[in-house]
């Protein structure tokens, strides 16, 4: 008795020899179960395994295995520096959550300062995530909530100073002052991130009055410049005039000093000499006498006037060293004053 036949596509088929593909399924499916058995971390990410939907454990970065269709892997990027932008985008962000929609970028720009006047502000956070299993598990949306979190920190902060301080003075303290409560509400909602740097870019008043404001802001510096300029000729005057002060007031301490040191010596020598006038009144008075001639004479070319009762003339002026015509031509002097 012949075994029947099986036709598959006009062929003709015995059942035997269709055995072989029972073994198909499996061969087939052998390799995808080996292909989905393992998975690779980067070196930048840490994997999170999820057993059944519930967590089981943290793979760092290499080649690690898993049981196929039961455990499935987030991986997340913990040694990378994220970036969020607020008021404008960046062309080609791999990162979805990196800029908002372009009608939402204009909402959170629009910021009311604390002395009531409007600022458009735009800013960026740069994070990174530190523990990922707070960041996939503790809240719903974690990128969504920290955009949202920046934005109420950036609003709170700059709702409490003048728009002075927000565009010109006072952005360093903003930016301190915005990543230091944006920590603090990440770390409150367990987002599991670290927020590193809050840097504000382009901050200016709204388009309508940009112009007007930016005509105050050219006035204030040309006053300010002004100011410099005078403070900067008072510091070269001033301190010149006060040191020629001082060196006259010096000059006049000198020659008080001097004087007065002039006077005491004066003093002194009169002194000295009144001590020995009291000692021998008449010698001291014919040295005094002779002392002060011999300075005299020579001052007169020649010339003296005498007293008729004078008995010596000679012998006083030789001892001043008046010349011997000199000497005769006063002896004549002296005989036709008498």
């Amino acid at each position: 008795m012949s075994r029947p036949k099986i036709i598959l596509g006009g062929r003709r088929f015995d059942p035997s020899q269709l055995k072989v593909l029972r073994w198909l399924p499996i061969l087939i499916l052998v390799p995808i179960l080996l292909l989905m058995s393992y998975f690779t971390v980067p070196a930048d990410s840490v994997g999170v395994v999820l057993r059944f939907g519930a967590f089981s454990s943290e793979a760092p970065p290499g080649l690690h295995f898993k049981i196929p269709f039961v455990d499935s892997v987030t991986l997340v990027p913990i040694q990378r520096r994220l970036k969020l932008e607020f008021g404008f985008a960046t062309p080609g962000a791999t990162d979805d959550y990196q800029a908002s929609s372009r009608r939402e970028q204009k909402l959170e720009s629009n910021m009311v300062t604390g002395d009531t006047n409007a600022a458009v502000v735009e800013w960026v956070v740069q994070y990174h995530i530190d523990h990922p299993q707070d960041f996939l598990f503790k809240v719903r949306n974690p990128a969504t909530t920290l955009r949202d979190v920046g934005e109420a920190a950036m609003r709170q902060v700059i709702g409490d100073r003048t728009i002075d301080e927000v565009i010109t003075v006072g952005r360093r303290e903003i930016e301190e002052a915005a990543g230091k409560k944006m920590q603090e509400l990440a770390k409150d909602y367990s987002l599991g991130v670290e927020i590193e740097e809050v840097q504000l870019k382009n901050v200016n008043p709204p388009e309508p009055v940009r112009q007007s404001f930016n005509e105050v802001n050219r006035a204030e510096q040309d006053r300010e410049n002004m100011i410099n300029v005078a403070n900067g000729e008072y510091n070269k005057v001033i301190p010149k005039a006060e040191g020629e002060a001082e060196q006259r007031i010096s000059e006049a301490e000198g020659y008080k000093l001097q004087r007065v040191n002039e006077a005491k010596g004066d003093v002194a020598a009169f002194r000295s000499v009144f001590e020995q006038f009291l000692k021998a009144p008449d010698a001291t008075r014919t040295r005094l006498y002779l002392e002060t001639m011999s300075t005299v004479l020579p001052r007169m070319q020649g010339k003296w006037v005498v007293d008729d009762r004078v008995t010596q003339l000679i012998p006083m002026l030789q001892g001043i060293g008046a010349p011997a015509s000199n000497a005769a031509s006063n002896d004549e002097t002296e005989e036709s004053n008498r």
